[in-house]
């Protein structure tokens, strides 16, 4: 039976168990989980948050992060900016991005989701303001949430991964995690 951590990644934690290259001391993964023989199904940008999978079984490993099984991912994404219609429509129907158009995405404009506090917290203008998405995408580019809201227009201030698949960091804190068995 295969392991599958459930961790909830604070902001600024790599999504890596060591940080080599870096002058500066950057925490990872090994500074919250001490389970031997699990590795990350995917990656979650250091400055994004939320559901990060770990599992010790490769095939279970490839089944989550390989885009083919096109296994949905949420997140809960707070814009600069008011979304239009078209900006959301275009989201819907897919970004052309420098390495190419995006499959479609599962937007709806939410209401400010009762989320933990992020430190540091987003920097807040009080001219501009400010929205909250929920996105579910079935792809994983390199930071693709990130750059297909910029795409439109609503640069991206917070990136929280909610769920992958049926699996959801809803009753999990931020830097703890849950052990299930698959």
């Amino acid at each position: 039976m295969a392991r599958l951590l459930l961790f909830n990644k604070p902001f600024g934690v790599l999504s890596q168990f060591t940080d080599r290259g870096s002058p500066t001391v950057r925490s990872t993964l090994s500074d919250f989980i001490d389970v031997k023989g699990v590795y990350p199904a995917g990656r979650l940008d250091r400055d994004s948050e939320g559901l990060l999978l770990l599992c010790d079984d490769g095939k279970l490993q490839a089944r989550i992060a390989d885009p083919r099984f096109k296994l949905p991912k949420t997140y809960l994404v707070q814009v600069e900016g008011e979304p239009q219609e078209n900006q959301l429509e275009q989201l819907r129907w897919g970004v052309e991005l420098k390495d190419g158009m995006t499959r479609p995405a599962e937007i709806a404009r939410i209401e400010e989701p009762d989320l933990w506090p992020r430190n540091p917290p987003i920097r807040a203008r009080k001219s501009i303001p400010d929205s909250w998405l929920r996105i579910t995408i079935r792809e994983g580019r390199n930071r693709q949430v990130r750059r297909m809201t910029a795409a439109v227009g609503l640069p991206t201030l917070r990136l929280v991964r909610w769920s992958v698949g049926e699996w959801t960091v809803a009753d999990i804190s931020p830097g703890e995690f849950k052990e299930i068995a698959v």
